[in-house]
């Protein structure tokens, strides 16, 4: 005898899941009327969708934060899909915003998964879903970022950052939000040029110089002007003595040029910011507080700070898709 369905029941279960509507009558069908078992119905196609679909890329989706109240704790995560058509339907944007919800109460990404999900845990509301869209969905980023005041910025909900300052100053927000901007803008990867490993930066080294020096061969081919190969690319490696060194070489070539030695104080100066500009590209491109301000590029990111008074950034986190 079959089991009569009503269309309460079946929004009932629509509400509960986000499943479809004919997707939730049939699996209320298939459990006799049984709402628990119809929840089980859909959460199994679920695992059967995620399963056939495991090595999928999930390389859309949705950047998104929250920051207290007090501005002294933030998390930010990425709920990723397949596809930018289901990133930007209203209902998974709600869905990215009711798990970041969790994910404020949560110190990792493991505890977060863990966590409850009206009745389930996330890794499987994250399957349950997956079944429900018919893509593969998946929380590929999760970061939490403490400090005495915490700001962030997303772009478009493709890209998310937090920064953290040593104290509340004045327009506190304004700064973090400028920083976060910076970070998730310029894609820093470390705060300063301090915090790079050694064997790293030689590495670097190398590895950017073999390239110049690989296209300025094909330059000369097309007999285009050269660029220029650096010695370093880190203030990590510009010892006095690397300094005092490019400083005597830039005399020399001054004397050279037949530059009377009373203007040299006045061409000096460019000339040592043009080197180490030159010999810093590394730190430029992934150390937050060495790179140029995109607001202002006569400034760097530290230069810019300083301007806030005695503060300084204690740490920052960048989410982003793919």
């Amino acid at each position: 005898m079959s089991v009569k369905i009503s269309a309460a029941d079946v929004k009932k279960l629509r509400d509960t899941t986000g499943a479809g509507m004919m997707d939730c009558k049939k699996a209320l069908v298939e459990a006799e009327g049984d709402f628990d078992k119809a929840i089980e119905i859909l959460r199994k196609k679920g695992q059967k969708i995620a399963a056939k679909r495991a090595d999928r890329e999930s390389t859309e989706g949705v950047a998104i934060t929250k920051i207290s109240e007090d501005n002294t704790y933030g998390v930010a995560i990425v709920l990723a899909c397949e596809t930018d058509f289901v990133a930007k339907n209203d209902t998974y944007k709600q869905l990215a915003a009711e798990f970041v919800d969790i994910a404020f109460n949560c110190a990792t990404k493991e505890e977060f998964l863990a966590a409850d999900f009206g009745g389930m845990t996330v890794a499987e509301k994250l399957i349950e879903q997956t079944g429900v869209i018919g893509e593969k969905i998946d929380i590929t980023a999760f970061e939490r970022i403490e400090a005495p005041y915490v700001g962030a910025y997303t772009h478009v909900g493709k890209i998310a950052a937090m920064v953290g300052l040593s104290k509340p100053v004045e327009n506190a927000a304004t700064l973090t939000k400028d920083l976060a901007m910076q970070a998730a803008s310029m894609g820093a990867t470390t705060l300063s040029y301090k915090d790079f490993d050694p064997a790293y930066v030689n590495a670097e080294t190398e590895a950017r110089i073999a390239a110049i020096v690989k296209d300025n061969e094909e330059l000369v081919r097309l007999g285009k002007t050269l660029k220029n190969v650096p010695q370093f690319v880190s203030r990590l490696q510009l010892t006095e003595e690397a300094i005092a060194q490019a400083e005597a070489n830039a005399k020399e070539q001054l004397k050279a040029e037949g530059k009377p030695e009373k203007i040299w104080d006045k061409i000096l100066p460019g000339k040592m910011e043009r080197f180490i500009s030159d010999n810093t590209t590394l730190d430029q491109e992934q150390a937050l507080l060495d790179q140029k301000f995109i607001k202002d590029e006569k400034k760097t990111v530290a230069q810019y700070i300083a301007t806030y008074g005695d503060v300084d950034v204690t740490n920052f986190v960048r989410v982003t898709l793919g």
